[in-house]
């Protein structure tokens, strides 16, 4: 197995071969202790990521911005660790996989010694606020005039108790049928730890994530961004219902360890045999809604604490007005043997879901380009009957997410939540 040292010298070797000489001669000043050199380095990485589409980029250059990233971080780490932990977040988010352990052992270096500036941000205020919410209710009969015409009035999504494997398989897995399961992940850790926003600020508030921006994927003004969890918990509380925001389909569990142990992979998860391959996480306010889409996955989305109140109002999905209510999500993917399956793990307030069977697909009008092939032109909050007229009158299913819930959604499952 190749070293540290020999994977950079390769590195190095295949950009000079891509043309990349400028940058091959920063990255050896900063691997001597040239901060400008990591800079410069770091920025003509960063170029070459933005020459062409995502899917375009060369993956010796992903490994380049990772490799300068490293340098930065490492450079950066005696006088200004947060700017260190931002350099190193960036080329774990952003970075090939070549370096990825390199990368991960510095994050370790420099949150380790992170005690000696004071931490993480402050939460301040927000703390008792964040107690207060998690205590907060409100009647089932608000919730309704919230949600899409028809909501909760027709066939409700079965509920079972906490069954075991062979019963899932046997009676949901394999004859693909919803369920919602409940008190299967009472054992979690972050049930009780993440009531704390302090403990979030300490553990996760210094590090980089991205960001989406906007009500909804399909929206026009919808755009990615790049803050520290605490900048992202701070804009959750802002009530700013034009700039919403939310941490959609990054590996977060991956980047900050930590947070990974508070959470286990329900057994559901392995109906169809096989190992853990990814771990995304969704945090996101409520009016950032998920338009009606399906997925090729067996899916599992689990709801882990109760609602947060925040002036008055619930701060989830469904609780309360767009303008102001929020919902945290996680998102975490598991790929098996025989199919790929996805784990969503809400984190606060109930969540309101909605699921049509694949067999109805035509009528619920998907995209045509692509990219959006597997969402419906439908808006379920609006229904425009004359030019989507097969779809107001089509069954569904649907129920609520309660706090310790699991829901499994079966492949090509059309869902709103």
């Amino acid at each position: 197995m190749a070293t540290g040292g020999e994977k950079r010298a390769a590195l190095l070797r295949q950009i000079t071969e891509e043309g990349g000489f400028a940058f091959v001669a920063s990255a050896e000043k900063a691997a001597a202790g040239d901060l400008r050199a990591a800079e410069a380095a770091r920025e003509m990485a960063w170029e070459q990521l933005h020459s062409a589409p995502w899917s375009e980029v060369g993956a010796a250059w992903r490994d380049a911005y990772a490799l300068a990233c490293l340098h930065v971080g490492g450079l950066r780490a005696a006088d200004d660790r947060r700017a260190a932990l931002r350099a190193l977040d960036m080329g774990l988010i952003m970075g090939g996989g070549l370096l990825r352990a390199e990368l991960e052992a510095a994050v370790a270096r420099v949150v380790a010694d992170r005690g000696r500036d004071g931490g993480a941000g402050k939460a301040g205020g927000d703390v008792e606020r964040w107690k207060e919410g998690l205590a907060g209710s409100r009647d089932l009969a608000d919730v309704v005039k919230l949600l899409p015409m028809k909501s909760l009035s027709c066939k409700q999504i079965e509920r079972r108790s906490c069954i075991s494997l062979e019963a899932f398989i046997h009676d949901y897995f394999l004859c693909e049928s919803p369920v919602i399961l409940s008190g299967c992940i009472d054992h979690w850790p972050a049930r009780t730890k993440w009531k704390d926003i302090k403990y979030l600020e300490r553990i996760a508030g210094d590090r980089t994530v991205p960001v989406e921006v906007g009500k909804k994927y399909v929206c026009t003004e919808w755009k990615q961004e790049l803050m520290t969890f605490s900048q992202f918990l701070e804009r959750m509380w802002s009530c700013d219902s034009t700039n919403l925001t939310y941490l959609a389909q990054h590996p977060l569990f991956d980047q900050i360890k930590e947070l990974r142990e508070d959470i286990t992979v329900p057994e559901y998860c392995y109906a169809g045999g096989g190992e853990l391959q990814a771990l995304n996480a969704w945090f996101g306010p409520h009016g950032t809604v998920t338009p009606l889409h399906h997925d090729p996955h067996h899916n599992l989305i689990a709801q882990v604490l109760p609602a947060v109140v925040h002036g008055g109002e619930i701060l989830n999905d469904i609780w309360v007005s767009r303008n102001t209510s929020k919902q945290v999500a996680l998102r975490f993917a598991l790929s098996l043997k025989s199919s790929l399956t996805k784990l969503e793990a809400l984190v606060l307030g109930r969540k309101y879901f909605r699921l049509y069977p694949a067999s109805v697909s035509g009528d619920l009008y998907p995209h045509t380009e692509t990219m959006l092939s597997n969402t419906s032109q439908v808006d379920l909050d609006n229904i425009d009957e004359k030019e989507f007229p097969r779809t107001a009158d089509l069954e569904f299913v649907d129920g609520i997410l309660e706090e310790g819930d699991l829901l499994y959604i079966p492949p090509k499952w059309w869902y709103y939540s």
